[in-house]
Order: structure tokens, then C-alpha cells, then sequence
């Protein structure tokens, strides 16, 4: 838009002009993040696996910027964590919502992925504290033995981020390497104090495998200290080292302010908030003190690391305020639901 103006600006006065939004039209006049409703259920057999899984998803495509009337999700945005399920089950069915956008959307870091993974990796601990079992545990059971999975399989179309399905497979395998990884970084099944709980999560996305461990610590009084987190990434041949691992801490913080921070709210069309004082960003008083990152070695080819640690903080924070304090969190940002 501030293109736009700044060319409009420019033709009708006859020289250049430099056009600088606030930040308050910012805050208000930009790009949003779709607004997600996902509906997870399961049967679990008599050992407590998941015997039948449903998942419904419902979020407004950045399609509607661009065609009047458009509601559906488009299949590009469906791949991003919906269509391609790692959950070893006998009975699968996603299914798809309209949701018409009452805003402008745009595309956040790790787009639809963020949603996707967090109702996925969440359900999967709830599932595990249904069946009494430990969570890293269930997820490895819910995974399935080594294996790749055959991306048509579910019958939706499926455009692997671009990449050859041959090169770049939805490998079973890669991805318990980096939740057994991950979870021997931080010391998995440990005795911690009460009110202190770990948690964890694993997704793909952007051809990468990554897995998270987030420790927390909730008070009495509902206030949340997140004492550190743990992150190994499989993202094929690495050529740089230390720029994998500084973009998984600030993947890691991004999805940390996904949860975190106060969101952005409408009345009638138009945003409540207008920036820093009543749209509160997490502070570095709120991070953990240190993402411990470790880069799997690999040589299948080269792939993302921009994006893929973000979608699985959440999950892995969320995870972990359970099994701190037995609330359990369904909604982002996750604001006063734990003092209330």
C-alpha cells in the first residue's frame, strides 16, 4: 500500500515523495494472520493407540486478497501441516472448512503450519495423558515405526513445497531421529520440582524435521517463567553451522511471540490495538535464557530452516504448562487463561 501511495503521492505533486506509515497505521491498517479454528478427535484401542482420527480445519486463504468470494483454503496452504499427517492410524479423515476473511490476511513465518502443528502436537499429549502414558513416548508410538510415507495417500493433493517427492520424502525415520535427539538433550523423564514441566513437540514443514523441548515453570499465582528449550533439526546437508542454529533460536522466539504476545483484536472491522502500550510483544525478560540447538547430520539435500522451528514452540510451551500445572491450553495467544 505505501508503495502505492508514494506513487500516487508523487504523480499528483510532480517530484519524489517519501511516504512512512506510523506505527499505529501500521498496527491497524496492515496484514493479519489468518484467524484458524481447528476440531481434533480420536478413538484409542485397547492399548491406547490411536485407532481413528479425525481432523477438521477452518481458516480464511490468503486467496480472498486477491478473489472476491474466495473462502476455501487452497491446497498450497493445506500442505503446510494439514495434508501431510505423520499419524500412523487405520482411519484417517481430514476434512476442510470455509472461513470468509473479515480482514486483510497476510503470511506470518511458517504461514499455516503454526495452527496445523500446534492442534496436531497438542492432541497427541492430550491423547497420551488419556492413555496414561508419557508424551514423548505417545508421540513416538502415534509416528509409527521408521518409513516413508506416501504423500498421495490421503487423497488430496500435495505439492511437497515445490520439491521432487523422490529427493524430499515424508520421511518417518528423520523425524523420530530428532525427537529421541531432542529429548536426550533435555534429559527426557527427569525428576523436576512441582510446578516445573516439560514438553514436547516434532513437525515437518519446509522439507525440515525439527523437534522441541520447552521447560517451564508456572506459579502458584499462574505466572509463567520459561526456563529453557531444547531444539534438534534435520534439515538435510547444512553447509553453515552456526547460521542453522541462529535461525532456530529466532524461529524458536518467533513462535515463542506467537503464544505470547496480546494479539490483535476487531470491533465492527477495526483494530483495538495501535502499538507497543496496548499490543504487548514479548519482552526478553520472557524468553528463555538459552535454545540449546543441535543440527542433525545428514546427507539428504538441503532444505528449509527459516520457518521450521517455529510451528512446534507453541505446542512444546503449551505441552509443558500441562505438565507443570494441569491447565491445559487451546487457544493463541494464551493471554490470563492461566489465572483464571
Amino acid at each position: 500500500d505505501f508503495s502505492a501511495e508514494a506513487a500516487y503521492l508523487s504523480m499528483k505533486t510532480g517530484q519524489a515523495i517519501r511516504v512512512q506509515w506510523t506505527r499505529e497505521d501500521d498496527i491497524q491498517h496492515g496484514f493479519y494472520h489468518a484467524v484458524s479454528a481447528q476440531h481434533v478427535e480420536a478413538t484409542l484401542d485397547e492399548n491406547g493407540a490411536i485407532d481413528a482420527y479425525l481432523h477438521r480445519t477452518a481458516f480464511s486463504p490468503i486467496a480472498g486478497l486477491f478473489q472476491p468470494g474466495a473462502n476455501a483454503p487452497m491446497s498450497l496452504e493445506l500442505r503446510l501441516g494439514f495434508t501431510d499427517n505423520p499419524i500412523n492410524t487405520p482411519n484417517l479423515k481430514l476434512e476442510v472448512g470455509n472461513a470468509e476473511a473479515k480482514v486483510r490476511v497476510g503470511w506470518m513465518r511458517s504461514v499455516s503450519n503454526i495452527f496445523h502443528a500446534f492442534a496436531i502436537q497438542s492432541f497427541i499429549a492430550e491423547a497420551a495423558h488419556k492413555a496414561g502414558e508419557d508424551q514423548k513416548d505417545y508421540l513416538l508410538k502415534t509416528i509409527g515405526p521408521d518409513r516413508i510415507v506416501e504423500l498421495t495417500e490421503q487423497g488430496a493433493e500435495y505439492d511437497n513445497y515445490g520439491a521432487d517427492k523422490a529427493d524430499y520424502p515424508l520421511d518417518i525415520g528423520r523425524l523420530r531421529h530428532v525427537i529421541e535427539k531432542v529429548s536426550a538433550m533435555a534429559k527426557w523423564g527427569r525428576t523436576l520440582p512441582k510446578g516445573r514441566g516439560l514438553g514436547i513437540a516434532a513437525h515437518r514443514s519446509f522439507l525440515t524435521y525439527v523437534a522441541t523441548v520447552v521447560e517451564v515453570e508456572v506459579s502458584e499465582q499462574g505466572d509463567l517463567n520459561i526456563i529453557k528449550a531444547w531444539s534438534a533439526i534435520d534439515a538435510g546437508t547444512v553447509v553453515n553451522t552456526d547460521t542453522v542454529k541462529n535461525q532456530v533460536q529466532g524461529g524458536s522466539i518467533f513462535g515463542l511471540t506467537a503464544a505470547l504476545s496480546d494479539g490483535i483484536t476487531f470491533d465492527n472491522g477495526r483494530a483495538q490495538q495501535s502499538n507497543f502500550h496496548n499490543y504487548r510483544v514479548p519482552r526478553m525478560s520472557d524468553a528463555p535464557l538459552e535454545v540449546d540447538v543441535e543440527v542433525i547430520d545428514s546427507d539428504a539435500p538441503p532444505a528449509g530452516v527459516g520457518e521450521p522451528a517455529t510451528p512446534v514452540f507453541a505446542p512444546a510451551l503449551c505441552n509443558a504448562i500441562f505438565a507443570a500445572c494441569g491447565k491445559r491450553i487451546r487457544q493463541l495467544p494464551i493471554g490470563d487463561q492461566l489465572k483464571a
